[in-house]
């Protein structure tokens, strides 16, 4: 097969950080071009939009968005509206209309759409998801902290409206546990903590359950500073299991079973070459309609200010 002719909107960290390295190191993919508002390539065509990019190279087949989410929705219609697969960066929209807006486009112009959950790609996610499969749980936990200075540095998009806040590494938690777990959640309450000046929060305390009782609940914070903390306790009648950095190690009553290298970006861009070739359909909507409950149940309140 011919390597897939790719564009690419949105240079900013994450696409320096994780796709370029994941693309180059893909032979089913070449790399034409890429498209943003601030950034150029070295050793690339670059353009300023979308429009631009395309119009000067009509060869691109596919498309990886990685801009905010806030401006997905347009920039991902554009692109499948000129008959062109569609890769997009979690979380991939502002809003849970506009992503199933996305798929019904892709479904009527039989084109692939991909909502990069990232996460679930983690080695130890699989093994999880089959450890619990043959157990009868008692509850679900996750701890999830990092630092927002250290991974969006100085990136006011992540507290405007539509920028989710802290939700935005708490959905990759979401993610997760919504694929290794057998059953949907449903959000029973939350309590989010805004800073004075911002629009999204910075603080998540969730309390979920499934549709047989489960319960699960989820501890996001985002001005964890020194270690981060990416863990998921699964207690089951007969032992604890426990993933920890982010799905990169699993242990059973506290014996490790999994610890590999963290390789999400290679295993989503494997599995978008294999989506394009037959028009596939991976958009998985379950995590972004936690956050949307979560922000429809919550609990606001305001805290101190928060400073870059």
């Amino acid at each position: 097969m011919a390597a897939i002719k790719l564009g690419l909107v949105g240079v900013g960290k994450i696409a320096r950080d994780q796709h370029f390295p994941a693309i180059h190191a893909n032979p089913n993919f070449d790399l034409v071009a890429v498209a943003s508002r601030h950034a150029t390539v070295d050793g690339l065509p670059s353009y300023h939009d979308v429009t631009e990019m395309l119009a000067a190279h009509p060869e691109i087949e596919a498309v990886s968005i990685c801009t905010p989410p806030q401006s997905r929705h347009d920039i991902a219609r554009f692109v499948l509206e000129g008959g062109r697969h569609v890769m997009m960066e979690k979380p991939p929209g502002a809003t849970v209309t506009e992503v199933h807006d996305l798929i019904d486009l892709a479904c009527r112009y039989d084109l692939a759409l991909m909502a990069t959950w990232h996460s679930r790609y983690a080695p130890a996610v699989v093994p999880a998801k089959e450890w619990i499969a043959q157990r009868r749980l008692r509850s679900v936990h996750v701890t999830w902290r990092e630092d927002v200075r250290h991974w969006h540095p100085g990136q006011d998009w992540v507290w405007e409206a539509g920028g989710l806040g802290v939700f935005d590494p708490g959905i990759n938690a979401l993610s997760i546990i919504t694929a290794i777990l057998p059953n949907p959640l449903i959000m029973q309450e939350a309590t989010l903590d805004f800073p004075a000046n911002r629009h999204s929060p910075v603080t998540a305390a969730l309390s979920m359950k499934d549709v047989a009782g489960l319960p699960v609940t989820a501890d996001f914070h985002w001005l964890q500073t020194g270690p981060q903390t990416w863990d998921i306790r699964v207690e089951a009648e007969d032992g604890v299991l426990t993933l920890s950095r982010g799905g990169a190690a699993m242990a059973i009553d506290g014996v490790p079973q999994v610890e590999q290298k963290e390789e999400e970006y290679p295993g989503l861009y494997r599995r978008f070459a294999q989506m394009v070739p037959r028009a596939g359909i991976d958009a998985d909507m379950a995590p972004m309609h936690l956050v949307a409950d979560a922000f429809l149940r919550g609990e606001r309140r305001t805290v101190d200010a928060f400073h870059w």
